[in-house]
């Protein structure tokens, strides 16, 4: 049986505790990195996203039109910039259309 490290823990602190304790942290970020991508891109960069994956830092957008593909190439440090401030940690270092 598990022993109670502290009776009076908030229940953010507690969250933080367990998400580290189980290591999920990775997991969270991916499901973070794919809701940020839906939030900013909007419904008609959605429309065309097939695959949103977040692995070590590089994120991997999949993308139905390669016209849409060639116009977000264009501006990938913005897109970049705006997801990791949209998710308040600098997680995103790269971006690959395909």
């Amino acid at each position: 049986m598990s022993r109670r490290e502290n009776d009076n823990l908030s229940m953010q602190d507690a969250l933080s505790a367990f998400i580290k304790k189980n290591k999920l942290q990775d997991g969270i970020d991916k499901v973070d990195v794919r809701t940020a991508w839906s939030n900013l891109m909007g419904n008609g960069v959605q429309n065309y996203t097939t695959e949103v994956e977040l692995k070590n830092s590089t994120l991997f957008v999949s993308l139905s039109s390669s016209v849409l593909r060639e116009e977000l190439s264009l501006g990938k440090s913005k897109i970049i910039q705006m997801i990791n401030q949209e998710l308040g940690k600098d997680l995103v270092k790269k971006l690959v259309l395909r």
